[in-house]
C-alpha cells in the first residue's frame, strides 16, 4: 500500500469518507488510494457531528487501507498514526505547539485545528478494511458559532496555503508514519503519540456519567483507552468521557 497512489481530487461530494467507502465496497479502488474534495456539503465528524469545511479552503481528504498488519485488539495504531501524520505537516509551517486532543482531534494551542474520523469494515474477527477521514482547517478564519474553539494554519499564521498540495505532503507523511507499522514498531508509535498529548500531565475536568470528573491527564495506553489520575489511576475507554473545555 502506498498513500495517495493513486489520488482522486473531486469537484464536490457530500462526504469523501462515504465515497471512498461505496468506491472500495464496489471493488473500484485500491488500498492507498486518496479522495480530496475541494467541496464537501454533509461532512462527517466524530459521533454522528458534521463537519463544516469552507469550499476550496481546507484539506477534506479520505483514504483507503488495508490494515494489515494490525488486529482488530490494536486498532488504536491507525487513528495515532493519523493524527500523528497530521501534527508533523502542520508543524512543518508553524512554530505554534501542536497537539493531539484524545482521542484523535488536532489542537493548535488551544484550539481546534482539525479532526479524524476512521470507519472500519470488520467481517467477524477479521479487520477487512478502513477508510481514514481526514479533515485540516488550512485557509478558513471564519467558523460557525458551532465550533467556537476553531482555529486553521492561516488564522496562526497569516500566511494562506494550497490545500491540495498539503493533502499531497500528508499523504507522504502518512504513507512514512505507516511504513513504522510495518516495520513492528506500533508501541513506538503510542509513544509518540503519548509525547504529543494535548494537556498530558495537567489537571483537566472530564464529564462522565453526567457528573464532572477532574483529573490529570496521563497519557493513553496501546488499547486506545485514555488513563487519568483522580486520586487512583483509572482508564477510560473512547466515547465513555467528554472533555470540558473553556471555549
Amino acid at each position: 500500500m502506498t498513500a495517495g497512489k493513486p489520488f482522486i481530487e473531486l469537484l464536490e461530494v457530500d462526504s469523501t469518507n462515504n465515497y471512498a467507502m461505496a468506491q472500495v465496497q464496489a471493488s473500484l479502488a485500491v488500498a492507498g488510494t486518496a479522495w480530496f474534495a475541494h467541496k464537501q456539503t454533509s461532512g462527517k465528524g466524530q459521533r454522528g457531528k458534521t463537519w463544516f469545511s469552507k469550499e476550496k479552503e481546507n484539506i477534506i481528504l479520505s483514504i483507503a487501507i488495508d490494515p494489515a498488519p494490525l488486529t482488530i485488539a490494536n486498532q488504536f495504531t491507525l487513528s495515532a498514526v493519523c493524527a500523528l501524520a497530521c501534527v508533523e505537516l502542520i508543524g512543518r509551517y508553524t512554530d505554534t505547539a501542536i497537539k493531539i486532543k484524545w482521542p484523535n482531534d488536532v489542537y493548535m494551542g488551544d484550539r481546534k485545528a482539525g479532526g479524524i474520523l476512521i470507519e472500519n469494515v470488520l467481517q467477524g474477527d477479521r479487520w477487512k478494511f478502513s477508510v481514514v477521514g481526514i479533515g485540516i482547517n488550512v485557509n478558513q478564519t471564519a467558523f460557525s458559532d458551532d465550533v467556537p474553539n476553531a482555529t486553521s494554519l492561516a488564522a496562526v499564521t497569516g500566511n494562506t496555503y494550497d490545500p491540495l498540495l498539503l493533502a499531497r505532503e500528508l499523504c507522504v507523511i502518512f504513507e512514512k508514519m505507516w511504513q513504522k507499522i510495518e516495520s513492528g514498531s506500533t508501541e513506538a508509535i503510542i509513544q509518540e503519540y503519548n509525547h504529543k498529548l494535548f494537556k498530558l500531565n495537567e489537571i483537566v475536568n472530564f464529564k462522565m456519567d453526567n457528573a464532572v470528573l477532574s483529573a490529570k491527564v496521563l497519557g493513553v495506553n496501546d488499547s486506545g483507552e485514555l488513563i487519568l489520575d483522580t486520586g487512583e489511576e483509572i482508564t477510560v475507554p473512547i466515547g465513555q468521557i467528554s472533555w470540558l473545555l473553556p471555549n
